[in-house]
Protein backbone atom coordinates (compact mmCIF):
# COMPACT_ATOMS: atom_id res chain seq x y z
CA UNK A 1 0.00 0.00 0.00
CA UNK A 2 1.18 3.52 -0.79
CA UNK A 3 2.22 5.26 2.43
CA UNK A 4 1.88 8.82 1.11
CA UNK A 5 -0.51 11.06 3.03
CA UNK A 6 -1.60 14.39 1.54
CA UNK A 7 -3.17 17.04 3.77
CA UNK A 8 -5.36 20.10 3.44
CA UNK A 9 -4.58 23.09 5.65
CA UNK A 10 -7.46 22.83 8.15
CA UNK A 11 -6.39 19.71 10.07
CA UNK A 12 -2.74 20.85 10.11
CA UNK A 13 -3.60 24.28 11.48
CA UNK A 14 -5.95 22.78 14.07
CA UNK A 15 -3.34 20.36 15.40
CA UNK A 16 -0.66 23.06 15.37
CA UNK A 17 -2.86 25.41 17.42
CA UNK A 18 -3.09 22.83 20.19
CA UNK A 19 0.55 21.76 19.77
CA UNK A 20 -0.37 18.21 18.72
CA UNK A 21 0.97 18.27 15.15
CA UNK A 22 3.56 15.71 16.24
CA UNK A 23 0.77 13.11 16.22
CA UNK A 24 0.83 13.17 12.42
CA UNK A 25 4.57 12.53 12.36
CA UNK A 26 4.17 9.68 14.82
CA UNK A 27 1.37 8.17 12.72
CA UNK A 28 2.54 8.79 9.17
CA UNK A 29 6.13 10.04 9.18
CA UNK A 30 5.33 13.09 7.09
CA UNK A 31 2.50 14.60 5.10
CA UNK A 32 2.68 16.15 1.66
CA UNK A 33 1.01 19.47 0.93
CA UNK A 34 0.67 21.35 -2.32
CA UNK A 35 2.30 24.75 -2.36
CA UNK A 36 -1.15 26.38 -2.20
CA UNK A 37 -1.81 24.69 1.14
CA UNK A 38 1.65 25.70 2.35
CA UNK A 39 0.72 29.33 1.64
CA UNK A 40 -2.54 28.89 3.61
CA UNK A 41 -0.55 27.66 6.62
CA UNK A 42 0.99 31.16 6.99
CA UNK A 43 4.09 29.71 8.67
CA UNK A 44 5.82 33.12 8.72
CA UNK A 45 2.96 34.87 10.51
CA UNK A 46 2.08 35.50 14.14
CA UNK A 47 -1.09 33.41 13.88
CA UNK A 48 -1.77 30.74 16.49
CA UNK A 49 0.07 27.56 15.54
CA UNK A 50 2.37 29.22 12.98
CA UNK A 51 5.49 28.53 15.05
CA UNK A 52 4.59 24.83 15.32
CA UNK A 53 3.86 24.64 11.59
CA UNK A 54 7.14 26.38 10.76
CA UNK A 55 9.07 23.89 12.91
CA UNK A 56 7.24 20.96 11.28
CA UNK A 57 8.15 22.30 7.86
CA UNK A 58 11.81 22.67 8.88
CA UNK A 59 11.83 19.13 10.30
CA UNK A 60 10.25 17.61 7.18
CA UNK A 61 7.01 16.60 8.91
CA UNK A 62 5.25 18.78 6.33
CA UNK A 63 6.66 18.39 2.82
CA UNK A 64 5.56 20.87 0.15
CA UNK A 65 5.11 19.48 -3.36
CA UNK A 66 4.48 21.29 -6.64
CA UNK A 67 1.50 20.31 -8.72
CA UNK A 68 2.00 19.00 -12.25
CA UNK A 69 1.90 21.76 -14.85
CA UNK A 70 -0.96 20.16 -16.76
CA UNK A 71 -3.48 20.36 -13.90
CA UNK A 72 -4.52 24.02 -14.24
CA UNK A 73 -7.90 23.20 -15.82
CA UNK A 74 -8.64 20.63 -13.12
CA UNK A 75 -7.73 23.13 -10.38
CA UNK A 76 -9.92 25.78 -12.03
CA UNK A 77 -12.90 23.40 -12.22
CA UNK A 78 -12.50 22.34 -8.60
CA UNK A 79 -12.10 26.01 -7.67
CA UNK A 80 -15.72 26.57 -8.65
CA UNK A 81 -16.74 24.48 -5.63
CA UNK A 82 -13.78 24.53 -3.23
CA UNK A 83 -11.15 26.87 -1.91
CA UNK A 84 -7.75 26.84 -3.65
CA UNK A 85 -6.03 24.74 -0.97
CA UNK A 86 -8.67 22.03 -1.00
CA UNK A 87 -8.63 21.96 -4.80
CA UNK A 88 -4.85 21.62 -4.91
CA UNK A 89 -4.80 18.98 -2.16
CA UNK A 90 -7.30 16.85 -4.07
CA UNK A 91 -5.30 17.11 -7.29
CA UNK A 92 -2.03 16.29 -5.50
CA UNK A 93 -3.63 13.35 -3.70
CA UNK A 94 -4.91 12.00 -6.99
CA UNK A 95 -1.57 12.50 -8.75
CA UNK A 96 0.39 10.85 -5.92
CA UNK A 97 -2.10 7.97 -5.59
CA UNK A 98 -1.90 8.60 -1.89
CA UNK A 99 -2.83 6.34 0.99
CA UNK A 100 -5.38 8.99 1.91
CA UNK A 101 -6.17 12.70 1.89
CA UNK A 102 -6.45 14.34 5.32
CA UNK A 103 -9.33 16.78 4.88
CA UNK A 104 -12.30 17.81 7.00
CA UNK A 105 -14.36 20.03 4.72
CA UNK A 106 -17.49 18.08 3.73
CA UNK A 107 -17.70 19.12 0.10
CA UNK A 108 -13.99 18.47 -0.40
CA UNK A 109 -14.35 15.00 1.10
CA UNK A 110 -17.28 14.21 -1.18
CA UNK A 111 -15.44 15.34 -4.30
CA UNK A 112 -12.29 13.44 -3.33
CA UNK A 113 -14.30 10.25 -2.75
CA UNK A 114 -16.00 10.61 -6.13
CA UNK A 115 -12.52 10.73 -7.66
CA UNK A 116 -11.57 7.53 -5.88
CA UNK A 117 -9.32 9.21 -3.31
CA UNK A 118 -9.50 7.70 0.18
CA UNK A 119 -10.18 10.39 2.77
CA UNK A 120 -9.65 10.63 6.50
CA UNK A 121 -10.67 13.51 8.70
CA UNK A 122 -8.91 14.86 11.74
CA UNK A 123 -11.22 12.79 13.96
CA UNK A 124 -10.13 9.62 12.17
CA UNK A 125 -6.48 10.51 12.66
CA UNK A 126 -7.13 11.04 16.38
CA UNK A 127 -8.77 7.62 16.60
CA UNK A 128 -5.75 6.06 14.88
CA UNK A 129 -3.47 7.83 17.36
CA UNK A 130 -5.42 6.44 20.31
CA UNK A 131 -5.44 2.92 18.83
CA UNK A 132 -1.65 3.07 18.49
CA UNK A 133 -1.22 4.28 22.06
CA UNK A 134 -0.14 7.79 21.03
CA UNK A 135 -3.09 9.44 22.80
CA UNK A 136 -4.52 8.65 26.18
CA UNK A 137 -7.71 10.62 25.56
CA UNK A 138 -9.40 11.62 22.32
CA UNK A 139 -11.90 13.65 24.36
CA UNK A 140 -9.21 15.98 25.72
CA UNK A 141 -7.90 16.67 22.20
CA UNK A 142 -11.42 17.26 20.85
CA UNK A 143 -12.04 19.66 23.73
CA UNK A 144 -8.81 21.54 23.00
CA UNK A 145 -9.71 21.75 19.31
CA UNK A 146 -13.16 23.10 20.18
CA UNK A 147 -11.62 25.73 22.47
CA UNK A 148 -9.50 26.88 19.52
CA UNK A 149 -12.60 27.25 17.34
CA UNK A 150 -12.24 24.05 15.31
CA UNK A 151 -15.74 22.87 14.49
CA UNK A 152 -16.77 19.23 14.41
CA UNK A 153 -20.44 18.29 14.51
CA UNK A 154 -21.86 17.02 17.78
CA UNK A 155 -22.86 13.81 16.00
CA UNK A 156 -19.29 13.24 14.81
CA UNK A 157 -17.84 13.98 18.24
CA UNK A 158 -20.27 11.51 19.86
CA UNK A 159 -19.37 8.82 17.32
CA UNK A 160 -15.63 9.40 17.70
CA UNK A 161 -15.91 9.20 21.48
CA UNK A 162 -17.93 5.99 21.17
CA UNK A 163 -15.32 4.45 18.85
CA UNK A 164 -12.54 5.58 21.21
CA UNK A 165 -14.29 3.92 24.15
CA UNK A 166 -14.81 7.29 25.83
CA UNK A 167 -18.54 7.80 25.26
CA UNK A 168 -19.55 7.28 28.90
CA UNK A 169 -16.73 9.34 30.41
CA UNK A 170 -17.43 12.86 31.53
CA UNK A 171 -15.36 15.81 30.25
CA UNK A 172 -11.78 16.01 31.42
Amino acid sequence: MNRIVVADAGPLIALARIERLSLLFALYGSVLVPETVLAELCVESDRPGARVLSAALAEGVIEPRPLPRDCDADIANLGLLLDPGESAAIVLAQEMRCRFLLIDERRGRQIARRRGIPVVGLAGALLAAKQRGLLESVRSVLTALSQQGYRLSDTLVEEVLRLAGEADRQGE
